[in-house]
């Protein structure tokens, strides 16, 4: 009978729908889930050094991390996006010597999920809450930094850590810094050449010797990176100068 199929076909339908938000349902909580389990915490030792150091003062809010110079006297800032499921206090030790030596201040983001493409908040979002900076630097690490290129044209800058752009900024006006390592087992240094192409002409390539990927913050070793042979004090000075550099050149 006519109505009897029409029934049937009802009923299959809401099987179907049901199937489906069923598995979606199931796949948004297994990514919250994964999304929180083996994120790589900061080393205490570091971040306590950045605590006690009187020429920092250190904002934890809601959305991200502030580092600024104690005395307040500071015009150009720095939004840094952590790498995929790296904390955001991993990178505070080797951004300070950039805030305490340079005035920069830098608002490290707290990604939503701790992955950096989970989180659609636009550049002034980050930037608004410091309305004494002037000059704008976006940057990132790893995945961070890839994001940071999508972002790039909301700002004065962008800063490169272990990354590369899947964005193309190459017709792009703004100062470009890429910080790569020679050890680095995960943004290869043949991966960062290969991308190139999409930064500007002018873009500044700089390669550390003996950094790896996980040279670029302090959160302990990671899966499948090579062997640094690079010291962290050493690491941290060599990240301050060039930062120290990028900073110089956009003021006028």
């Amino acid at each position: 009978m006519p109505g009897t199929h029409r029934s049937r076909g009802r009923r299959v339908l809401r099987w179907v729908l049901g199937s489906v938000a069923g598995l979606l349902v199931v796949a948004v909580v297994g990514v919250v889930i994964w999304s929180q389990v083996g994120v790589m915490a900061a080393e205490p030792e570091p971040l306590e050094a950045v605590s006690a150091d009187e020429r920092i003062t250190v904002t934890d809010d809601p959305g991200a991390i502030v580092l600024s110079p104690a005395d307040g006297d500071s015009d150009t800032g720095l939004v840094f996006i952590p790498g995929a499921k790296v904390g955001p206090w991993a990178y505070a030790a080797l951004l300070a010597g950039a805030v305490a030596e340079n005035d920069l201040t830098v608002v490290i983001t707290k990604p939503w999920l701790n992955l950096a493409f989970f989180d659609p908040r636009p550049l002034d979002t980050f930037t608004e809450p410091e309305p004494d900076v002037d000059t704008w630097i976006v940057g990132g690490h790893s995945l961070g930094g890839v994001r940071a290129c999508q972002l790039a044209d909301d700002a004065d800058a962008l800063v490169l850590f272990a990354s590369y752009c899947a964005t193309d900024l190459s017709d792009a006006d703004l100062a470009v810094l890429s910080l790569a390592g020679t050890q680095d087992g995960l943004s290869t240094p043949q991966k960062i050449a290969d991308a190139r192409g999409l930064l500007p002409d002018d873009a500044e390539l700089v390669e550390i010797d003996g950094a790896s990927h996980a040279s670029f913050g302090d959160y302990g070793p990671q899966a499948g990176d090579g062997e640094p042979t690079i010291g962290d004090e050493e690491m941290r000075a060599l990240v301050t100068a060039e930062l120290a550099g990028l900073v110089g050149s956009l003021t006028p």
